[in-house]
């Protein structure tokens, strides 16, 4: 199989990286370019193997859309920072983009030949108490299970959702509001149970949320991803969960380790181990997809770590961390 990896273009990278994968041994090999571009942070394909990115171009700011063969089709730009965050639509045909920087929400209309246009934009409002909330920061934007939009604003403490029009146009929801401080980044959604974790970057832990499938959550429970005894810095990044909803795993930036914690019967945490990623900075990472191995990519030290997964007990064991991609802050299977 082949492994993309979204990068930043401040050292050595030069765009977006592809790799094999082995789906015997976990074994990555033949790391190469597959197409420039500034700062593609992160990556997201369409069924039909059409490729979403942040992007950038003269200066501005956005995303850029790849062709099945990897050419590129067009961007979608305006001034301003790129995003951080995009998100494919099938059923409306839509592309889903989160600026951090700039607080907003987009979305955009998938063309017949592939390429990007804005249709809608909705801009955040408020701040936080902590040093980086003076002003939202729109890290998230996918759909729920029952095809909302769900967006998290890290500067602004909330979850909030929209229903989207099949044309693109978007309507607040409802809201959530997290801890303060507490700096939501991601949120994903248990397989069966009415259930969605919210993972918080400022504050180091996952809200374990009630969603009741209309847009609304309820704060269930709150549990650290970090040993009792840390106190340094720490910034959580990616949080996913095994296919069969019974483990969820988390990264820190930091504390530069992997959480693993157990899925109870009532859908709540317990912690299983905290592991050391074998790197610096542990952005991203991704379970194979038969989740028996899970692969990370560390952005300041430029190295992958695989390692294999016991699926009855959710325990990780480092097979390698020695791969080098550049700047690596997204991976992801097509």
């Amino acid at each position: 199989m082949i492994l993309y990896f979204g990068t930043y273009t401040r050292r050595a990278s030069e765009g977006i990286y592809a790799a094999d994968f082995n789906v015997e041994t976990g074994e990555l090999s033949k790391c190469r370019l597959i197409a420039a571009e500034p700062n593609p942070t992160y990556l997201a394909f369409s069924d039909d193997l059409f490729l979403y990115s942040v992007g950038a171009r003269d200066k501005q700011g956005g995303l850029a859309a790849f062709s099945p063969e990897l050419k590129l089709i067009n961007h979608a730009v305006a001034d301003g920072a790129p995003h951080c965050y995009v998100s494919v639509d099938e059923e409306r045909g839509l592309v889903y983009g989160a600026n951090y920087h700039k607080g907003q929400v987009l979305v955009y209309q998938r063309l017949e030949n592939g390429g990007i246009e804005l249709v809608d934009t909705h801009q955040h409002e408020g701040s936080g108490p902590h040093e980086n909330q003076s002003s939202p920061h729109v890290h998230f934007a996918d759909l729920t299970p029952d095809k909302y939009l769900v967006t998290c604003d890290l500067g602004t403490d909330e979850v909030v959702t929209y229903n989207v029009s099949d044309q693109g146009k978007l309507a607040p929801l409802a809201r959530y509001h997290a801890t303060p401080g507490a700096g939501p980044r991601h949120i994903l959604f248990h397989p069966t149970a009415k259930i969605a974790y919210l993972i918080c970057e400022l504050n180091s832990t996952i809200e374990v949320l009630i969603y009741d499938g209309l847009g609304e959550f309820e704060l269930m429970q709150t549990i650290s991803t970090l040993p009792d005894d840390y106190t340094a810095f720490n910034a959580t990044a990616a949080i996913r969960l095994s296919k069969d909803g019974r483990f969820l795993y988390g990264s820190n930036r930091g504390h530069d380790s992997i959480v693993v914690y157990k899925i109870l019967r009532d859908a709540s945490l317990e912690l299983v181990e905290i592991v050391p990623s074998m790197g610096n900075t542990p952005r991203d990472f991704i379970l194979s997809p038969d989740d028996r191995f899970l692969i990370v990519a560390h952005q300041d030290s430029d190295n992958v770590s695989v390692f294999s997964r016991d699926t009855e007990t959710g325990k990780l064991t480092n097979l390698s961390s020695d791969f080098i991609v550049p700047e690596a802050v997204c991976v992801t299977f097509a």
